[in-house]
């Protein structure tokens, strides 16, 4: 059977709220939804192309300690409050997605502080060489 790992990240949402900044379950990496907070000094900046990419460095972060990158991410939703920041963010997307092509949804929501201008969510598939089942044992 699969075992189910939990990545935190140190912000401090996830102990106030109750969840993790990822899961491991089998070969699936699920990445909660990641704004721009610097983890380390729980600040973010006020640009919502800033808050992309370090949202991405978060993402990337919990994606390297789960034992894949984002080459290996096959979802991505992305979640802005005001639809005209996304435009602005494409470069950045493309940039780090473009060569990966995953499936991906945008949607105009509200976020859950008037700082956060985008949240990033993605899922992912651990490589066959980093993920092997445990079979299952002889009786």
């Amino acid at each position: 059977m699969a075992e189910r790992r939990t990545i935190l990240s140190g912000s401090t949402f996830e102990e106030q709220i109750g969840y993790a900044r990822a899961v491991v379950d089998g070969d699936r990496v699920y990445v909660s939804g990641t704004t721009g907070f610097d983890y380390a000094t729980m600040t973010i900046a006020e640009d919502v192309v800033a808050q992309a990419e370090q949202a991405l460095r978060n993402i990337e972060a919990a994606l390297h300690e789960a034992g894949c990158t984002l080459a290996d991410v096959l979802r991505v939703r992305y979640l802005l409050p005001e639809r005209a920041d996304f435009e602005p963010c494409w470069p950045v997307l493309r940039r780090h997605f473009g060569p990966v092509r995953p499936a991906a949804t945008m949607l105009v929501c509200g976020l859950a502080d008037p700082r956060m201008k985008i949240e990033i969510e993605v899922d992912a598939r651990l490589p066959a060489r980093r993920y092997s089942p445990s079979l299952p044992s002889s009786s």
